[in-house]
């Protein structure tokens, strides 16, 4: 079949809108690696590009299993990148935000650096004041990790490894890191799937660093799109950033997410824990059905403007909302973009922050006899 004369983006977006607008079968996903330079001790880093029968791409690189690019379609059928992030694997490895990243092996924050695990105490190094944040000084978002192409049944899928040595920022044990994406081929779904395997008792949480700005990266702030959470309470902190153990009902608090609210709307009040994280930086406890272990429905969001719909589904127990608050504009990004304050939201799926401190916290222990894995979906889709 020829492409009509507006051109392959509108054809493709036009495709997109109406699977059925082609007689013939829908292309089938593809991947292709490319190279994304070298980082300061001289490696290569490659980019693994997905690409699904919608038109829907994603490219990845072995750089810290980093998502570096996720093009997705407006209610006009307009591909944009929805998602923050540089150039080059070098700005990655320079830069100090964990764009994209796969964060661990502790995603979040520890208190005072330390844990207690079967009456040890383990020092970590402190790298946020005086807590540990996503790992340490090095997270897994400044390692390279082993990258292959898995066949699936699904759409494209490449597996990202790392092996974390033991005593590696201090965490016990020697541990064994995947993380498979998979770019669904009849869905404009990324499915994320983290497993991991240790030889002696640690702990463990991992979680992806994406930023979002649905009306497409370095395009302004995004305190218009609007955030609904599916999650009646949420971890208040104290100064350091750190749950106090309390689990308060978001009811009545700029904290309620349970409806469709614009982020901005309430992100300057004067709560107390709205100053504290400079805005919205704190975990949400996801609800889930009574007895139900499995992929829950733990947020929407959305941008008025492009029609463009965010759904995040996961198995874990929690979900970080963070609203870009220490942007600060000397972040350049792709194409030059500068990331101002409130350019890009996360929603970063996890077990709570510093739950090794908090025994009534879902447990992040991690024993040799019992593999952890975890799946987070990023579901795409418009609004007309």
């Amino acid at each position: 079949m020829s492409v009509p004369r507006f051109g392959m983006a509108l054809f493709l977006a036009l495709s997109f809108t109406n699977p059925k607008a082609s007689a013939n079968p829908a292309p089938k996903s593809s991947i292709k690696i490319q190279p994304f330079g070298a980082i300061a001790s001289g490696e290569k880093t490659d980019l693994y590009v997905l690409r699904n029968s919608r038109g829907m791409m994603v490219a990845i690189t072995n750089y810290g299993a980093t998502v570096v690019s996720i093009k997705v379609p407006d209610r006009a059928g307009k591909f944009a990148d929805v998602v923050l992030g540089y150039d080059t694997a070098k700005e990655y490895e320079d830069g100090t935000a964990h764009f994209g990243g796969t964060v661990g092996r502790y995603a979040n924050r520890i208190a005072h650096g330390s844990f207690q695990l079967a009456g040890k105490t383990y020092t970590l190094p402190k790298n946020n004041g005086e807590n540990t944040l996503h790992g340490g000084l090095r997270s897994f978002d400044k390692k390279m990790w082993v990258a292959k192409e898995v066949p699936s049944k699904d759409g494209a899928a490449v597996e990202f490894t790392y092996l974390s040595p033991d005593g590696e920022e201090g965490f016990p044990g020697t541990m064994t890191v995947t993380v498979v994406f998979t770019l669904l081929n009849a869905k404009n779904e990324l499915r994320i799937d983290y497993s991991a395997s240790t030889d002696k008792p640690t702990v463990v949480n991992l979680t992806n660093h994406s930023y979002f700005n649905l009306a497409g990266q370095g395009n302004g702030d995004i305190l218009l799109q609007t955030l609904e959470l599916n999650a009646s309470k949420f971890t208040p902190v104290d100064a350091g950033l750190i749950p106090t153990g309390e689990l308060r009902d978001v009811k009545n608090t700029p904290f309620d997410f349970t409806r469709p609210v614009a982020i901005g709307e309430r992100i300057d009040g004067t709560d107390e824990q709205l100053k504290l994280g400079r805005g919205y930086d704190h975990n949400w406890v996801i609800d889930r059905k009574s007895g139900f272990s499995g992929i829950e429905l733990a947020a929407v969001a959305r941008d008025p403007k492009s029609g463009r719909v965010l759904e995040v589904l996961t198995t874990e127990p929690g979900i970080q909302f963070y609203t870009g608050n220490f942007l600060d504009g000397t972040a350049h990004g792709k194409e030059g973009k500068v990331y101002e304050q409130r350019y890009a939201f996360c929603l970063e799926t996890q077990h709570f922050p510093d739950s090794p401190n908090h025994p009534g916290f879902p447990s992040t222990t991690l024993f040799p006899s019992g593999p952890f894995h975890s799946t987070t979906i990023l579901r795409f889709s418009v609004k007309m």
